[in-house]
């Protein structure tokens, strides 16, 4: 059963919001984010990725950025720009884009459940982001961004929702065609139903947010074993997550690139798909219409390529999910990508970013590779999260995405 409890967020000035609070770190390139925290001179940007307040080419690991971070938050909690709310409250985040919309609730988790496994993994992940987030949390003191959870929903909780998003919202705003939308659960009746109804939930899944997740326990860890004191009560115990239903959640692809054909010609490269199943040559630009199949452009020249029914028959959960077949069968032997998680001649390519980024891509390196991915179900995720198994890196690509600076944890006591 996963715990929940109300916190009191530090929020930007709600009229700000939308130009305050900005997309996750990890969504955008240092170089990407240069350029956002130009254009947005008042952007949290700006504290999420503080080596854009250092020096051209600075790492983000530098730890002059870090410290940055620390004194450019303390600044803009000084000027106002912040304010912590009164009273510990849930809160309903409703992102809106064209006719999708998805509904969760901000509210605190505790670390024990990610260690326990009642919040459940289906990524690996990397010490040198862990520590990067771990790193951040400790200078600046606060969750900057919230973890991307799921549950099984049987629509009983989310109906507990109707009369709440019936009044006024306290945040509102639309930025690169999403619309985001606050309300307040400040009622203490409610909010003890909701805190009952999701402890019936068996567990909940990061769909999105593995290292935050991983930097919010992993430093409530380290916390507790230097409090003589420690009861798990304490706010460093807990991090700030929102808690979507699995049939609300959009999922794109989550492409991949490789720099080269691994000394093959296009034409060789061509003859050995045919190995591993049906290759045809398309008229355009083309997404997979189902699983087991992937597009590719090569050259001037989109293709599609079908796996053989023999490849993910008897597969089980994992090694039939398009990127493992995409991996096993054509990225290693044929390409040699041996681990994509290090390799530098592959590189991946966000669903929303579509398939013009991929035809960029091998148009300004001749002689690459671009595959278009089928999106993963989120039933797949929780099946594979359940049964212990680990999905290979860069899977699933969630959309929209979450915002940064807008929910903020502060894990000190007042």
């Amino acid at each position: 059963m996963p715990s929940i409890r109300p916190f009191r967020p530090l929020f930007p000035r709600f009229e700000d919001a939308g130009k305050i609070s900005c997309p996750p770190y990890d969504v955008i390139s240092s170089a990407e984010a240069r350029v956002y925290v130009a254009d947005r001179p008042e952007t949290f940007m700006r504290v999420e990725r503080p080596e854009t307040q250092l020096e051209e080419g600075a790492s983000p690991y530098d730890p002059r950025a870090y410290e940055a971070a620390a004194k450019l938050f303390a600044k803009m909690r000084a000027e106002g720009v912040y304010r912590q709310e009164e009273k510990a409250c849930y809160y309903l985040y409703t992102q809106t884009v064209g006719s999708h919309r998805q509904r969760g609730l901000v509210a605190c988790v505790p670390a024990t459940d990610y260690f326990a496994g009642r919040i459940k993994k289906h990524e690996l992940t990397r010490k040198d982001k862990e520590e990067d987030r771990i790193n951040h949390l400790i200078a600046t003191r606060v969750n900057t961004g919230p973890a991307f959870l799921t549950y099984r929903s049987s629509g009983e909780i989310e109906a507990l929702y109707s009369k709440i998003v019936e009044r006024d919202p306290i945040i509102s705003f639309v930025d690169e065609g999403v619309e985001h939308v606050v309300h307040r659960i400040d009622d203490d009746a409610t909010i003890a139903e909701i805190t009952a109804k999701i402890g019936e939930v068996p567990c909940s899944y990061i769909a999105d947010g593995h290292h935050r997740s991983a930097a919010g326990a992993l430093t409530a860890k380290r916390c507790a074993e230097a409090n003589p004191n420690h009861t798990g009560n304490e706010e460093y115990a807990w991090f700030v997550a929102i808690l979507f239903p699995h049939d609300q959640l959009n999922v794109l692809g989550y492409h991949r690139w490789v720099r080269d054909l691994n000394g093959r010609t296009p034409e060789e490269f061509l003859s050995a798909l045919g190995s591993v199943g049906v290759v045809t040559e398309l008229t355009g630009a083309k997404e997979p219409a189902a699983c087991r199949e992937v597009t590719f452009r090569l050259g001037q020249k989109w293709y599609g390529l079908r796996f053989s029914d023999n490849l993910w028959k008897d597969a089980g959960p994992v090694d039939r999910l398009d990127v493992s077949l995409l991996q096993k069968n054509v990225l290693g032997p044929m390409l040699g990508i041996g681990d994509p998680r290090t390799d530098k001649r592959i590189d991946f390519v966000g669903g929303i970013r579509g398939l013009p980024e991929l035809e960029k891509r091998v148009a300004e390196v001749p002689g690459s590779i671009a595959f278009a991915m089928h999106p993963v179900s989120t039933e797949e995720l929780m099946d594979i999260a359940d049964a212990g198994e680990i999905m290979p890196p860069k899977s699933t690509w969630f959309e929209p995405k979450l915002r940064s600076g807008l929910f903020l944890h502060c894990i000190d006591e007042d």
